[in-house]
């Protein structure tokens, strides 16, 4: 099974003072919702950038998530939902649809945050 690939997405308090931290370990800004100098804000009050040091990626979101989420890109998130399924794994946000974007999101065994956002 394909998971694509993965990213560690942090619940950060400040959106700027967390850049500007993995920025000093070397990390680059790749994409995002947030700008220092315009600060873009969506309409749900959400900032969050993605950001990479060589093969490591990190999504820092502010006011989208409660908690750290292990997040994957897979190709077919809903693959991945129907074996899990199969597998009798709850699922705490399931995809929807027959193609296109989809999320899934889980708890693993232990309470950490487990999504399959496939865009």
């Amino acid at each position: 099974m394909d998971l694509g690939s993965f990213s560690v997405s942090l619940n950060v308090k400040d959106l700027e003072a967390s850049t500007k931290f993995y920025e000093s370990l070397g990390f680059q800004v790749i994409d995002g919702q947030f700008n220092y100098d315009e600060q873009f804000q969506l309409e749900s009050g959400q900032y969050w950038v993605m950001m990479q040091n060589g093969e490591v990626k990190i999504g820092l979101f502010q006011g989208m998530f409660d908690a750290n989420v292990l997040t994957w890109n897979p190709p077919d998130a809903r693959a991945i939902q129907s074996r899990l399924k199969e597998n009798g794994i709850p699922i705490d946000v399931e995809a929807t649809g027959f193609d296109g974007p989809a999320t899934v999101m889980l708890q693993d065994p232990d309470g950490n945050r487990l999504m399959f956002d496939q865009y």
